[in-house]
């Protein structure tokens, strides 16, 4: 991410006139359009155009538009908003379906919902690392998060530092934030996998940290003095707690707001970006979203990294107006909801499909699954260990299910050593599978 083109220089004085003077409908219209993704300058400024208008008054306009409901949401940074119709639009959907009235046929299937939402937090944690440099694939990293094998390298260390810490975040959810929990949270978030172990849950003592971009190690941001540290983590976990109201704002925005400020300030050495997400994350989960536990978030912005880095860029660039980067989350929640929906389906046809194997009679719908699994993956070799994280049961009722199957003459078993063994489709499985479907 190189420097960005700063936007023309606007007085509040201009802003002022433009905006109780009486504008022409098409500037008011393409203004608005502008407003609904919260766009920077250098679109703005390749906007066809109304009969009379340049660039510079669109932009000029759309500055005028933007001081009507700006909020000023970090004083001591003065950092503001402008807070958009589409926006507020946004929230009140989020709403309508984060928060509980979700339609009855996009519901979790409450059998199975525990299982999509470990599945949901192993993409979490593994998005979340990829975006920091964690390079290991999605499968391998699952199997790793569900047969807990010991981490290989940094890449899988970063993967189940940030499981476990998003499993630390649910469990600990309607907890007060606290500067000693936060430190926790990027202990957990960091250890082992930063360049000096004594950084992992240590704010910063110094101001030789900068974001530089990955590729031409430019510095885009320096964040405040570490002097400064103390006070914000202060004025950080009241805003958290929400002990301070004076201005109402949107929970959801809020949860971006706090995501932005640990980024802003970078409290800590290394990790900033993966802590500043589970904030996010912890604080949607505190204010009762309770549907963000499903979502990932992480995933959505990993495929987007230059949109998420540009929209830091452009909050620094145009007067703190962190408005870009709520806009920017806001679509990634809504994308993040839309994957949601089409997962639950499809989990739902799958659900639907293993359903089938009951009919081989004194088969459980977790073996069912099995089975399943099996059919799509051939080569699978399953451990009772991986079933137990899968099917969140015990080792012995996992032990029993596998058995089952094993007596059946659909699984085979085999020792991987003298302790561990392993289990595989048999050689009648697809003869039994065959017989079922015929």
């Amino acid at each position: 991410m190189g420097k960005i083109e700063l936007p023309p220089q606007v007085s509040i004085e201009d802003r002022l006139r433009a905006l109780f003077k009486m504008q022409d409908k098409d500037i008011t219209a393409l203004v608005e359009q502008i407003n609904e993704e919260y766009e920077y300058w250098d679109t703005v400024k390749y906007k066809p155009l109304p009969k009379g208008c340049t660039p510079q008054k669109l932009w000029l306009c759309t500055k005028a538009s933007r001081l009507r409901n700006k909020l000023c949401v970090w004083p001591s940074y003065a950092i503001t908003l402008s807070l958009t119709s589409h926006m507020q639009r946004m929230c009140h959907e989020f709403d309508m379906n984060f928060g509980g009235t979700w339609m009855a046929d996009d519901k979790l299937p409450p059998e199975t919902n525990e299982r999509y939402l470990v599945s949901s937090l192993m993409e979490e944690a593994i998005s979340s690392s990829q975006m920091e440099g964690a390079n290991t694939t999605r499968r391998v990293a699952k199997e790793m998060l569900r047969k807990q094998t010991k981490p290989k390298d940094k890449a899988q260390q970063m993967i189940a530092n940030n499981y476990q810490t998003i499993q630390f975040i649910v469990q600990s959810k309607d907890k007060p934030l606290t500067p000693e929990l936060l430190q926790h949270v990027h202990r957990l978030m960091t250890e082992k996998t930063l360049s000096n172990d004594e950084y992992a849950g240590r704010f910063r003592t110094n101001d030789e940290v900068v974001v530089a971009d990955g590729i031409t190690h430019e510095v885009v941001h320096r964040p405040p003095s570490h002097k400064d540290i103390e006070p914000f983590v202060a004025d950080l976990c009241s805003f958290f707690n929400d002990e301070e109201q004076s201005v109402f704002i949107h929970p959801l925005i809020r949860g971006i707001v706090i995501h932005f400020m640990l980024a802003y300030v970078h409290p800590f050495a290394d990790g900033n970006g993966r802590t500043a997400r589970a904030l996010f994350y912890w604080y949607l989960l505190r204010r009762g979203y309770w549907l963000t536990q499903y979502l990932s978030i992480s995933r959505v912005i990993a495929r987007s990294k230059t949109a998420y880095e540009k929209a830091f860029l452009y909050t620094e660039a145009d007067d703190n107006d962190m408005g870009y980067f709520v806009a920017y989350n806001m679509r990634v929640l809504q994308q993040a909801f839309r994957e949601l929906q089409t997962y639950i389906k499809r989990k739902q046809k799958e659900h639907l499909a293993a359903n089938t194997y009951l009919r081989l009679g004194d088969i459980n719908e977790r073996q069912a699954q099995i089975i399943q699994l099996l059919v799509d993956n051939p080569k699978a070799v399953l451990t009772i260990k991986e079933l137990q994280n899968r099917f969140l049961v015990t080792p012995t009722t996992a032990k029993t299910d596998i058995m089952g199957l094993v007596s059946r003459g659909l699984v085979s078993e085999f020792a991987f050593n003298k302790v561990k063994k392993g289990y595989v489709r048999s050689e009648g499985f697809e003869e039994v599978i065959k017989q079922l479907n015929a």
